[in-house]
């Protein structure tokens, strides 16, 4: 099985292995130079200075900006500042692995700058070798010091696995290899004898992600060893804005 994806026919050392072979990373190794760390938000007219910030700070501020997001006392923010600065650079001080549904937007519910959070974005919020080689370089040149893995209520990727392992579902196109990297979490949260069988396969999808990603080799897997970074599980629920760490 694949470790990245959770496909029964899928290896993932395979697209590894290729991405190295097609040189990518040679091409990649001009970014390398005065390689910068998570900064805190550039002033105008001037370029974002390297900043070293630990998982905990970016943690800390994250959840800080979800909770006046809950308030709605969300920062005034001058969205034209700081343009020339981040067209220099980018020092995000997290990465999210978040749903595609529309209701979710990271940038908002942390009360985040633009810059701030290097985004990826998928249905169900799994982990795929595309999404990983975005959050391996988001660790390996931006220094990013921490990623998010964010759940969401009421999430349609979740239900469908759900409808799947049910009643057998047939999805069109390429929707059951999506599904079935959710099914795990679906066989899982069944077990589960409390709660809501979605609400609690969401969470378990979200708790299963992040624990993909901490075995990823080779970036992710080592800079988690090597306490560079952080990676949590996280679940934000639509109706009253508030992300809940798992």
């Amino acid at each position: 099985m694949c470790t990245i994806c959770g496909d029964d026919d899928h290896l993932a050392g395979t697209t590894r292995r290729d991405f190295l072979k097609t040189g990518t990373m040679a091409a990649l190794a001009p970014w390398m130079v005065g390689q910068a760390f998570a900064a805190d938000p550039p002033k105008l007219g001037s370029a974002p200075p390297p900043n070293a910030i630990t998982p905990q700070a970016a943690l800390k501020r994250l959840m800080e900006g979800n909770a006046r997001y809950v308030a709605n006392t969300l920062e005034q923010k001058d969205f034209s500042a700081g343009r020339a600065a981040r067209a220099t650079a980018q020092y995000p001080i997290a990465a999210i692995l978040s749903c595609a549904d529309s209701r979710v937007a990271p940038e908002l519910t942390f009360d985040q700058n633009p810059g701030d959070l290097f985004v990826v974005r998928v249905a169900g919020n799994v982990v795929s070798p595309d999404l990983l080689a975005s959050l391996e370089y988001g660790v390996q040149f931006l220094g990013t010091p921490l990623i998010i893995v964010l759940g969401h209520s009421a999430c349609g990727a979740v239900d469908a696995a759900i409808k799947v392992v049910k009643t057998n579902a047939v999805l069109p196109g390429h929707l059951p290899d999506l599904i079935r990297a959710i099914k795990p979490a679906v066989l899982v949260a069944e077990k589960t004898s409390k709660g809501d069988l979605l609400e609690n396969a969401i969470a378990e999808n979200a708790r299963r992600q992040a624990d993909r990603l901490r075995t990823s080799p080779p970036i992710v897997q080592q800079a988690y060893k090597s306490k560079k970074i952080d990676i949590v599980a996280a679940t934000y629920d639509i109706g009253s804005g508030k992300i809940t760490l798992l």
